[in-house]
């Protein structure tokens, strides 16, 4: 089913948006955790710049125990929250854990970026992956071995993203890769969140915005807005962080 694709009216401000919150500037800095996307390291963060009233704190995969559940995986994740009244920020795949590790830190707010909100905004090819399992059937080995196929690929555009692929997507192991694959698809969450601020690129190719209602847009974004619309995000977490 489509969501309708509601997105929320975003006001930009023209002033400094701190210091439209008064009082927030003689508080402690706020620290702001980011879990990068599937497979992906926290360089994917490298470009995002946040004033000194934000604390910046990177997150990394670790690999999942053998039968661990999304929400037991999110649970030893949250012990490296180590700050209470957190802003979590996740992207993809990385903001569905966040979704599931807010429930172990009661964070001060929790962000998705190029996200879902619940298992209804997934795409009809993901619900189709899910009913038939085909999902399983992904060569998981041809996926981790990515820095090998740079080698051989021909052309320069194929290059270059295989060898973007290599810089950002690191975590290779392939009992993770099954594990993440599988519980993307597999996540059982129904109900969205009203608390969650989603964050959505218009022109997102893997979770297309006609399925997702509710979300903050930012125009001609896509998957991998994280990276190449890096100033849109910096010029307008601050505000949607303190934005009560």
């Amino acid at each position: 089913m489509s969501g309708g694709n509601k997105s929320l009216t975003f006001t930009k401000f023209v002033i400094n948006p701190l210091k439209a919150y008064g009082d927030t500037l003689n508080m402690a800095t706020i620290p702001v955790y980011f879990m990068p996307g599937l497979a992906a390291s926290p360089l994917i963060f490298e470009h995002i710049r946040l004033p000194d009233d934000f604390e910046i704190h990177l997150l990394e995969w670790q690999i999942p125990l053998a039968g661990e559940s999304l929400q037991d995986y999110a649970r030893r994740m949250s012990v490296n929250i180590t700050h209470k009244d957190a802003v979590l920020v996740g992207v993809s795949f990385g903001g569905i854990l966040m979704q599931e590790l807010s429930a172990f830190v009661n964070p001060r707010k929790t962000i998705i970026i190029s996200s879902v909100k619940s298992n209804k905004e997934m795409p009809r090819r993901m619900r189709w992956a899910k009913a038939t399992g085909v999902y399983k059937l992904i060569p998981i080995d041809l996926v981790a071995k990515v820095d090998k196929l740079a080698r051989f690929s021909l052309g320069s555009k194929i290059n270059e993203r295989l060898k973007m692929y290599e810089k950002y997507l690191s975590v290779r192991d392939s009992q993770y890769l099954s594990w993440a694959i599988e519980n993307v698809i597999q996540w059982n969450r129904a109900e969205a969140d009203p608390k969650v601020v989603h964050i959505h690129g218009t022109k997102d190719e893997v979770f297309p915005p006609r399925y997702i209602s509710h979300f903050i847009p930012v125009e001609g974004g896509t998957h991998v807005m994280i990276l190449n619309r890096h100033r849109w995000m910096n010029e307008n977490l601050p505000r949607i962080i303190l934005q009560e």
